[in-house]
C-alpha cells in the first residue's frame, strides 16, 4: 500500500452552498465542503473567515443546499469569488433567491433541496474562522424531486460531491443497496 501524509480526504465530501443575507438584506452564497450531519437535527460546518461569517455575526440564520451537476459551474464560482470583493457575485450565478419561510435567509430556488438553519454554537472562534453547529429548522424540497410516496428522491437531484484528492466534482450515482436491511443477509 502506498502511504500519504495527512490530508483532508474524507470521502465523499458534500458541496454545500450556504445562503445568508448581508447587512443590507442582499443575498450571498458560499461553497463549503467541510460539513455534515452533527446529530438528528443539527449540522456542523467548518468555516474560514468569509463574507458569510460576517453575515452570520449580524444574523444567525442561513440556508444550506447541495450543489448539483446542473448548478456545478456557479456553485464552484461562489467558492472562488469572495462576497467581500465581488459586489455582483450573485448576479453572475444567475440564481434566483427568495426569502426562506422559516429563517431570515435566502433560498436559491435553482437547487432541489434546502435546509433552513439557525446557528446554535460556534466552536474555536477566531479571526480565521470557526466550527459552526446549527439547528436544522426545516427542510424544503422542490416537488419535482419527490418520490411517489412524497419523500425527496436524492437519485433524481444530481447531487455532486467534492473529490479533494484530484480537485474534481463527482455526481452521485444510482442506488446500490438498502441501508439497515442488506446487511441482514449475514446474520
Amino acid at each position: 500500500m502506498k502511504s500519504f501524509k495527512s490530508n483532508p480526504w474524507i470521502l465523499p465530501q458534500p458541496v454545500l452552498i450556504i445562503g445568508t443575507y448581508d447587512k443590507e438584506g442582499k443575498p450571498n452564497a458560499m461553497n463549503a465542503a467541510w460539513g455534515g450531519q452533527w446529530d438528528m437535527h443539527e449540522i456542523m460546518i467548518s468555516l474560514g473567515s468569509h463574507a458569510t461569517t460576517d453575515n452570520l455575526a449580524a444574523n444567525p440564520e442561513f440556508t444550506v443546499t447541495f450543489a448539483t451537476a446542473e448548478t456545478m459551474v456557479a456553485s464552484d464560482y461562489v467558492g472562488i469569488a469572495s462576497g467581500r470583493n465581488t459586489p455582483d457575485k450573485m448576479q453572475r450565478t444567475g440564481w434566483t433567491a427568495e426569502k426562506a419561510p422559516n429563517v431570515n435567509a435566502p433560498v436559491f430556488v435553482d437547487f432541489p433541496m434546502t435546509l433552513e438553519c439557525r446557528v446554535k454554537q460556534k466552536i474555536d472562534e477566531s479571526e480565521t474562522g470557526y466550527y459552526l453547529i446549527a439547528e436544522i429548522v426545516n427542510i424544503l424540497c422542490d416537488e419535482k424531486f419527490l418520490t411517489d410516496d412524497g419523500n425527496p428522491d436524492v437519485e433524481k437531484m444530481g447531487i455532486i460531491t467534492y473529490n479533494p484528492v484530484n480537485h474534481t466534482y463527482i455526481q452521485l450515482g444510482k442506488v446500490v443497496g438498502k441501508a439497515f436491511s442488506d446487511g441482514k443477509q449475514l446474520k
